[in-house]
């Protein structure tokens, strides 16, 4: 159910109700709102000022679908509150077997990662980092243990949860954990993805704040097939929340943080123009033809979930961000060497001295990620 007492959205629960509700007319009208959204580079007569304007509008018309006047989160599918009950199945969570609201309504910060090994090294560090006390005799508990796929740890008002590789594994994830914020009533609450990636033309042990997500056609956007349509979804992330992050970089860090943009691609190899895969049907020169092309472009690295999760996130109203660590600059090769990681490890010392003097906690959390990055890349470089 909805969260009560909000007058000004008692006619839509009712329509939402009705057996007349038209829901084709919905999709339409939700889709169209989002194909508005997406920016046409190549029409240069559209000036800087009516853009922003035309984005503003988008943002708002965005806004009032997805969040009730207490800023709580609102779906854009009625289907959901006709249900007796909604079982998010790969969370093994449900709103009837649960109380969500009493289980995650103080959630303001939600952080998503690759493995599940990594998100509970980072729940743990979360904790130590902002002095989260656990009650007398209990331990941090995998709350979706029994899904066997992903894994969820909750600290105070920061949920940590694995996501999977690649952008099928991400949308599972997404869509239920939007509607875990919708069940449980939580307010504005914001996402980060943090993962590794392959630079372009940076050194391992950048730090990369996505500006733009790319699809492989360089589309500021997520494809996606509904009902045997061709759907098409700006993939925008929060430029404020992308500045916010990048200005926590300091001048003395012994490493590079920078904003830029992200490719994401369906795979890891030949998606990626890699030479070390099963098949390869293409040559060297190909290859750096092809990322010297990205890097004209704009691209800084690539990875595998940034289009679906920044799709997701706009269409739900949600405010987010992905930052990632490059492991190897691909423009010097395709694999990386253990060598290389264990040196990103010192940057975990200088960022843990920093904490002190940081008093916000998404300081707290950005902190937390740059340094699990350098904890747990050494369990990766393996397979990147």
């Amino acid at each position: 159910m909805p969260p009560t007492g909000i007058a000004v959205d008692e006619a839509d629960h009712r329509q939402r109700r009705s057996h007349h509700y038209d829901f084709k007319h919905n999709f339409d009208h939700v889709h169209k709102s989002d194909n508005n959204a997406l920016v046409n580079t190549d029409n240069s007569n559209h000036s800087a000022a009516g853009d922003n304007h035309k984005e503003d509008d988008t943002y708002m018309e965005i806004r009032k679908m997805t969040r009730y006047s207490d800023g709580t989160v609102k779906l854009r599918n009625a289907n959901i509150e006709l249900m007796d009950q909604d079982i998010l199945y790969h969370l093994a969570l449900g709103s009837e077997s649960h109380d969500l609201h009493e289980m995650f309504g103080d959630v303001k910060f939600v952080c998503m990662g690759g493995t599940p090994k990594r998100m509970e090294n980072f729940a743990h560090f979360i904790m130590n980092e902002i002095g989260y006390k656990l009650p007398a005799g209990t331990m941090l508990q995998d709350i979706s243990e029994f899904s066997y796929r992903y894994s969820m740890y909750k600290v105070g008002p920061v949920l940590c949860v694995s996501h999977g590789m690649g952008a099928p594994s991400v949308s599972i994830l997404m869509h239920e954990m939007i509607k875990l914020m919708y069940h449980a009533k939580c307010q504005e609450p914001i996402f980060i993805r943090i993962g590794t990636c392959g630079g372009i033309g940076v050194e391992g042990g950048t730090v990369i704040i996505t500006e733009g997500a790319l699809d492989a056609q360089l589309r500021n956007s997520q494809e996606f097939t509904i009902l045997g349509k061709t759907v098409q979804r700006p993939a925008k992330l929060d430029e404020k929340l992308a500045r916010e992050l990048k200005s926590l970089a300091s001048h003395d860090d012994p490493y590079d943080t920078i904003i830029g943009k992200t490719l994401c691609t369906n795979d890891f190899y030949e998606g990626q123009g890699r030479l070390d895969g099963a098949f390869c049907d293409f040559t060297e020169a190909d290859k750096m033809a092809y990322l010297e092309e990205l890097r004209d472009h704009g691209v800084v690295n690539i990875e595998m979930e940034s289009t679906i999760f920044a799709a997701l996130t706009h269409h739900a109203g949600i405010k987010a961000a992905v930052v990632c660590v490059a492991l190897l600059n691909r423009l010097n090769g395709d694999q990386v060497k253990k060598v290389q990681v264990y040196t990103y490890i010192y940057i975990y010392k200088t960022i843990i001295v920093r904490h002190s003097r940081l008093s916000n906690i998404l300081n707290h959390i950005v902190v937390c990620f740059m340094s699990c990055f350098y904890i747990t890349a050494h369990f990766s470089c393996a397979y990147l």
